[in-house]
């Protein structure tokens, strides 16, 4: 069985706390790509249209501690949706570049714009769309 993120992030903070205690414990090697230390260029990255508007990958991996970290850029037409409202064990956090985008968590929405910052919780309902007139371009990161 392949623990999930949670899981490994857990066990490598409980290996820490035995450790620091005097407890010898190895912790599981970390499962995929450590992330370098790297520049992303935006205009670099590819673009994956779709049908609200598009999206970028930016990065996508482990971090020291074995935690996964995946961030991306989307940009949205107005009224547009990446999909529909939905739930996930990991976090996120929205980082709003332009535009005026709506966030919905566990039925409560809030407006937010330019330079604001949005952070849904492990298995909270959500789901975002472009509340504006213009074109909204956002960055999520997920951990």
């Amino acid at each position: 069985m392949t623990p999930t993120r949670r899981e490994l992030c857990l066990g490598l903070a409980a290996g820490a706390v035995v450790q620091a205690s005097g407890q010898a414990l190895k912790p599981a090697p970390p499962h995929g790509k450590l992330l370098p230390s790297k520049v992303y260029p935006f205009d670099e990255l590819p673009v994956h249209p779709s049908a609200a508007g598009s999206s970028r990958p930016v990065l996508d991996g482990l971090l020291h501690n074995g935690c996964h970290l995946e961030v991306h850029e989307t940009e949205l037409a107005p009224g547009g949706a990446p999909h529909p409202p939905h739930h996930h064990e990991h976090e996120e956090m929205f980082l709003v570049r332009t535009g005026t985008l709506e966030l919905t968590v566990d039925g409560v929405s809030r407006r937010f714009g330019p330079g604001s910052v949005a952070f849904v919780a492990s298995n909270a309902v959500h789901g975002v769309h472009n509340a504006g007139s213009d074109r909204a371009q956002y960055f999520v990161i997920a951990f």
